[in-house]
């Protein structure tokens, strides 16, 4: 494999790897402030989902020798603070799907992006696991936008 396509394919996979990060801190910040029931199950089950795409990207880097970071320390710190004044101020079902959407938008676009610059060479397991965490955030979208 030529330096660029491991690059490459480093680089997809520490965008899956990030996304499913940044969505497990998310949910993690916003659960606290949930009182809806319905809601705080989606949000388990959601956690849930992006857990095994985390493990499996992490096994995936540890397999093929690569190095996935974890997400930039202010980020999560300025993502804690918006979810946590977004929600003290309005905790309610269709507040809380709003967040989620928007932040399964933010995730689906950064995939495709990484997707969409994939090259044909790309390591076929990457490849599926994007195409996994894709269909995931788009089901998550879906989900969410049913409850606005």
């Amino acid at each position: 494999m030529q330096n660029t396509d491991r690059k490459k394919d480093e680089e997809v996979l520490a965008e899956i790897y990030r996304n499913a990060q940044l969505a497990l801190q998310s949910i993690s910040n916003i659960l606290p402030q949930v009182e809806d029931a319905e809601i705080r199950a989606e949000l388990v089950s959601q956690h849930e989902e992006y857990e095994k795409i985390s493990s499996k990207a992490t096994q995936l880097s540890k397999d093929l020798g690569y190095e996935v970071k974890e997400p930039n320390p202010f980020k999560k710190m300025m993502m804690w603070g918006s979810i946590k004044i977004n929600s003290l101020t309005d905790n309610s079902r269709s507040h809380i799907a709003e967040m989620m959407v928007q932040g399964t938008v933010m995730g689906i676009t950064a995939l495709k992006t990484s997707y969409r610059d994939m090259s044909e060479s790309v390591n076929p397991e990457i490849r599926a696991l994007c195409e996994e965490m894709i269909r995931t955030e788009e089901s998550f979208e879906e989900t969410w936008k049913s409850y606005l």
